[in-house]
């Protein structure tokens, strides 16, 4: 026998049933949020990975297409790798809730959600994070939970909760934030250029109403939850760690990391781990905990020292931004490039322009969203760390990273009818010490506007971190963080926008949740940050996008003709566009509401095509004088080719000024000929005639 618990949630009801599937798992909730369906279970090896200084917390999201009722493409027709938006969701469940493990845990812990059905009223994403932390509320694995998550929509000027598909197509706000009892513990944003207040109170409206579904979880764990069970710490022996601080002061970690050269400070350390590994070379227990013993030394140094010295390893002040450049047009022939430099960050970023019918199609769940026509790549290779490892495509890193980016630059981007591109931007990493994805999206918003893009307003970005003391009034907001910070810190706050608003957050924290005040804080600190940035940096390098897209890009033309005339230029089985296609070397690419765009690198023959396409879709008008090719001679008469498909006759009489007696004799096929046209004849049919063109020089091949 189950147990079923509902609650309303947003004016539909949430239904957790506990024990009625997978009983095998740890912990499984199956949960139904209007008709969505999402299968959540939790489950943990009996003993710790052996060799790991990291909790091996893995988190999925799979996407059945049946949920959808569709049916897998490819040879196979089934379910292949996970797509980018199955990706992103897993690092969202992720985020809140890996902090709330217990830091000393080393089991591995799998998160699975199964997506069976979907109800385009309720979001299969939030039902899935709701899923994953009452499934691990209610099993034994050590958790310091639960935690909930509401989305927020902001349309004409008012919040919307758990906003269903169609609320979020229109909505100037696609906001997550997840919550514990007492605080935020997660926030990820994408928003039109959304005021920083009313961020702010987007974040806390979403975090009053996680209280109301915390409420509901902490009763279903009352009734169900199992005792958690004991597990093997992998805390490092307080005797080790006297001992090592005999060998290596605290003044001497200091010196050692403390230093604006990251490579200086790895090398540092790594003298230093040497040294402890030769003192303890007799304790084989202890030499398996040094690297975590040291990596705990570096983390109370560096904390203690800006927390309480307000000094940081790279001798910055705390609000101080690192030293900036950027540059444009740095790679030739493609059709933009700029990069940028934040101290020992850099990007590189790669614009590229195509027509429409390059967009990304996209096959998922969403039935709103089958395309993209904006895509940002972001590739992150060992050297940009001084590393060694093999390219094994983008990880789950870089696909967060590139997802953001794009959060931040579509609400700046011209519209299709402006702007007729598909783009795509690449972020090459050259080097990284921290928010590498900041830096990403002030590189793209240059190098968009070096191709010519006509963006509304440039974007930039910068990330905050935070170190906290005992208490909550005991912390300190860093402005743009390095490696180390983040490393040893509590919190990278980052957020993107444009002069008038923020157009992305994403918060990732170690802690158990921040205040407000710190929330306010840091949205205030990267706004400060921002504006520097445009103003000072990113405004020199480039002012105002290109009025003309690059010599390499491709150009496009766009007409618009009568939507019941799309047939005829398309013609029987596209007989019709693809000689146009053929001959002028074009891409073409036609709506269903008739507008055209035709693209190319030959003005003269993108005009030609339009030319072609606009002699099909147009009626013949009596006095209309058009250039036609002879492509059949009859005894009494010819016939002219306008375009595909788009034939006139001309009778022999109407030929020439003189009396004729064959066609042949002033005619060939292939001739291009100038005719006028006559109307309609007495049957009914278009006439044209050569002779009353006023001048018809040009008759040739």
């Amino acid at each position: 026998m189950y147990k079923s618990f509902s609650m309303e949630l947003a004016g539909r009801t949430l239904t957790v049933d506990v024990g009625r599937v997978a009983a095998q798992a740890n912990g499984a909730a199956f949960m139904h949020y209007g008709d969505t369906v999402v299968l959540s279970t939790a489950t943990a090896s009996e003993k710790p990975r052996e060799g790991v200084d990291f909790f091996p917390l893995s988190v999925e999201y799979e996407e059945k297409l049946y949920a959808v009722g569709k049916i897998p493409g490819g040879f196979n027709r089934r379910e292949g790798k996970a797509s980018e938006n199955a990706i992103l969701t897993s690092r969202v469940i992720d985020r809140p809730m890996r902090p709330l493990f217990p830091k000393d845990y080393r089991n591995d812990v799998t998160i699975n959600n199964m997506v069976m059905s979907v109800d385009p009223e309720c979001s299969p994403e939030l039902t899935a994070m709701l899923g994953s932390a009452i499934a691990t509320a209610i099993s034994d694995i050590p958790f310091d939970g639960p935690c909930a998550t509401t989305q927020v929509g902001y349309i004409d000027g008012k919040f919307i909760f758990n906003p269903n598909a169609s609320e979020n197509a229109v909505s100037d706000l696609k906001l997550t934030v997840a919550s514990t009892k007492e605080k935020v513990i997660m926030i990820e944003a994408g928003a039109n250029e959304i005021p920083e207040n009313i961020m702010i109170e987007a974040i806390f409206e979403a975090h009053k109403l996680n209280q109301e579904v915390i409420a509901f979880i902490e009763k279903i764990v009352q009734e169900c939850g199992k005792p958690k069970h004991e597990y093997i710490s992998c805390i490092v022996p307080e005797e080790l760690d006297a001992a090592i601080k005999e060998i290596v002061t605290p003044e001497q970690m200091e010196e050692a990391v403390f230093t604006d050269v990251k490579q200086v400070r790895e090398e540092n350390i790594r003298q230093i781990k040497e040294k402890l590994t030769e003192a303890f070379a007799e304790n084989e227990e202890w030499l398996s905990f040094i690297d975590e013993a040291v990596y705990q030394y570096q983390k109370k140094v560096v904390r203690k020292m800006i927390l309480k010295d307000h000094k940081r390893p790279d001798g910055r002040q705390i609000t101080q931004i690192r030293p900036l450049a950027a540059e444009i047009d740095i790679i030739p022939r493609v059709h933009g490039s700029a990069m940028f430099t934040r101290g020992q960050t850099q990007i590189c970023t790669v614009t590229t322009l195509a027509p429409l019918a390059e967009a990304q199609k996209l096959d998922g769940l969403d039935e709103n969203e089958t395309s993209k026509r904006y895509m940002h790549h972001y590739n992150f290779p060992s050297y940009s760390v001084g590393e060694t490892k093999v390219s094994r495509g983008p990880g789950r890193r870089e696909i967060g990273h590139g997802a953001l980016a794009e959060r931040a630059l579509v609400p700046v981007l011209p519209s299709e009818a402006n702007f007729p591109y598909a783009i795509r931007t690449v972020s090459e990493t050259f080097e990284s010490n921290g928010s590498t994805s900041q830096a990403s999206i002030c590189a793209s918003t240059l190098s968009l506007m070096a191709a010519g893009v006509p963006i509304k307003k440039p974007v930039a970005g910068i990330s905050c971190g935070l170190v906290t003391g005992e208490t909550d009034d005991d912390y300190i907001v860093l402005t743009d963080i390095q490696g180390l910070e983040d490393f040893f810190g509590d919190m990278d706050f980052k957020v993107a926008g444009t002069r008038d608003g923020i157009t992305a957050i994403q918060m990732d924290i170690k802690i158990h949740g921040l205040t407000r005040t710190i929330i306010e804080e840091a949205i205030a600190r990267t706004r400060e940050a921002r504006l520097y940035i445009l103003d000072e940096v990113m405004k020199p390098t480039i002012a105002e996008p290109r009025k003309e897209v690059g010599e390499y890009a491709p150009k496009i033309i766009q007409i618009q003709i009568d939507p019941s005339k799309i047939g005829d230029v398309v013609g029987q089985r596209g007989k019709n566009i693809n000689s146009i296609i053929e001959e002028t070397k074009v891409k073409i690419d036609i709506t269903d509401e008739g507008a055209v765009s035709v693209c190319g690198t030959d003005r003269e023959m993108m005009e030609k095509a339009i030319y072609y396409i606009q002699t099909i879709a147009a009626d013949f008008e009596e006095g209309q004088v058009l250039t036609g090719k002879v492509i059949s001679i009859k005894e009494f008469g010819a016939f002219l080719e306008f375009a595909p498909g788009k034939e006139g006759m001309v009778h022999i009489s109407k030929i020439s000024k003189e009396r004729i007696d064959r066609v042949e004799d002033v005619l060939t096929l292939g001739d291009m000929v100038k005719a006028v046209c006559l109307g309609k004849d007495k049957m009914g049919r278009i006439s044209f005639s050569i002779k009353d063109v006023k001048e018809n020089k040009n008759i040739g091949k």
